[in-house]
């Protein structure tokens, strides 16, 4: 079993290397981290080999372009990028190192409940909306902006006194024009996020709503509980079956990496990185064992290529990928 310590650090190197090549860090500040100690060395070794390996999606170096442009104007550097995915021959986008422990279990009986191929129901009455797999950017009347990620739906109402969207289903990161007299406010399961101008992230996963702030301070006010502020590069989920939890350190690098057309994992278990993966295909993937639930990964992912995702899982891990009409088997 791997040392909580020893993840920990690799979990640091992988966000140093995410925003060093997207501009938000700078190298001098890089190597003092990995000068640290063997430990913050070996890790930061591990994670370039995995960048190497993974190379860089359409999605990825677009995402890169509009983050020079916005902190510090145009950036040559970037804009000579090639405009192809570098993606390896052999499509191994899982880091090699992913941790395989217990063995493989006979399939299990499932029961397959909706598959959402066409996205949320609530696509059919919002504003704005997205199918499983397509992310999408919206420019609203006060010039803030919204990308909508997968299978997401939201509407928009905006009032002299306020602006408010509802998110119906699904996750969106907001880039909020500053208005003092009109609050942006984002509603989700009873719950109201609101903000100025700012920058963050809410996603509805059905049982809980998540908050991320990368940017500016937000307010939340959810299930009775006095309103909590939270921060740049702090987190927060409510819930109707969980109370609020206190204020947590998110990773903003990994957390929005789908903004960036990728999915970043570090040591988790299979049967999650699955359920995310899920969230980007036509149908399911399900994990058929209580084994091969529990096999960490460790890994970048490329949303631009979903069937590479499942082909990366079943070179790398001891799975076998079964497809049927609107469910995937990792057995």
């Amino acid at each position: 079993m791997s040392d909580p310590k020893d993840s920990a650090v690799d979990e640091e190197a992988l966000d140093w290397l995410v925003r060093l090549q997207f501009g938000t860090a700078n190298r001098a500040d890089f190597a003092a981290w990995r000068a640290r100690s063997p430990a913050h060395e070996r890790a930061a070794r591990a994670a370039e080999t995995l960048w190497r390996e993974i190379g860089r999606t359409d999605t990825a170096v677009a995402f890169a372009q509009r983050e020079a442009a916005r902190r510090t104007g145009p950036d040559p550097r970037v804009a000579r990028l090639p405009s192809g995915a570098t993606r390896p021959a052999s499509g191994r986008t899982v880091a090699r190192r992913a941790v395989m422990t217990g063995a493989v279990a006979a399939s299990a009986a499932l029961v397959v409940g909706g598959s959402g191929v066409f996205g949320p129901l609530a696509a059919l009455t919002a504003d704005y909306a997205t199918r499983p797999g397509e992310r999408r950017t919206v420019s609203l009347p006060d010039e803030s902006t919204v990308l909508l990620n997968t299978a997401t739906a939201l509407s928009v109402t905006f009032t002299p006194e306020e602006r408010r969207i509802s998110l119906e289903a699904g996750e969106a990161f907001f880039e909020v024009a500053k208005d003092p007299d009109r609050p942006f406010i984002v509603t989700a399961r009873g719950g109201e996020t609101r903000a100025v101008g700012t920058a963050f992230a809410v996603r509805d996963n059905g049982d809980l709503v998540r908050v991320m702030v990368t940017e500016g301070i937000v307010e939340v006010t959810a299930l009775s509980v006095a309103p909590v502020s939270l921060g740049a590069g702090q987190g927060i989920d409510y819930g109707p079956k969980a109370t609020m939890t206190a204020p947590y350190h998110v990773n903003e690098a990994v957390a929005t990496a789908w903004r960036r057309g990728k999915l970043i994992f570090n040591q988790r278990p299979l049967v999650e990185v699955a359920a995310e993966m899920s969230r980007y295909s036509a149908g399911r993937i399900v994990v058929t064992s209580e084994e091969l639930k529990r096999l960490p990964v460790t890994g970048v992912f490329e949303l631009d290529d979903p069937d590479g995702m499942l082909r990366a899982i079943e070179q790398i891990l001891p799975v076998k990928v079964v497809r049927l009409p609107l469910l995937t088997l990792l057995r």
